[in-house]
């Protein structure tokens, strides 16, 4: 995926970045949806569970994931930028693509399986991932690292819900 931009050395972006960019920002973002559609919070079991007084309104999880992925696909590409010859880019995408499968698998545990404390340590491994998939990005990118910021707060969050869920259910 390395090429050059329109000017040499000067991180700028041309219409063939921006194109590579969107389509990082579409994959993630559909991959990331694909789970929920086969289980959620849209059952029988899950609104008997007593709610943490933590929990946020249901339509914020879509909004709040539509944007983190987004944030992921833009940080992939600039990750992927950087040539995939370079050993450290693909120490960053191959960390990227385990806490990914991590994320992905949570929804399947604790939707579908409907076991609270297995998803605990989906969620828990995944914390781990997250924060080696960033500090791995800022190793090629500061950027691209800062956008997995607000990912991994929200990841951090949602293990303290997940952790509340099984504690009160």
């Amino acid at each position: 995926m390395a090429h050059s931009s329109s000017t040499p050395g000067s991180g700028g972006f041309d219409r063939r970045d921006l194109l590579w960019a969107a389509g990082a920002v579409v994959a993630v973002n559909a991959l990331g949806a694909a789970p929920a559609l086969l289980a959620g919070p849209d059952s029988a079991w899950f609104a008997a569970l007593e709610k943490p007084a933590i929990y946020p309104p249901g339509w914020l999880f879509g909004v709040v994931w539509t944007a983190l992925f987004t944030l992921l696909g833009v940080a992939v590409y600039l990750v992927a930028r950087r040539g995939l010859d370079a050993r450290a880019v693909r120490v960053a995408l191959g960390l990227f693509a385990l806490q990914f499968a991590f994320n992905l698998a949570w929804t399947p545990v604790f939707f579908g399986a409907q076991d609270l404390l297995a998803a605990l340590g989906v969620i828990v491994v995944l914390d781990v991932l997250v924060a080696a998939t960033l500090w791995a990005f800022a190793r090629v990118d500061r950027r691209a690292a800062a956008l997995l910021v607000p990912y991994l707060a929200w990841v951090l969050f949602a293990t303290l819900l997940n952790y509340r869920f099984w504690a009160l259910n």
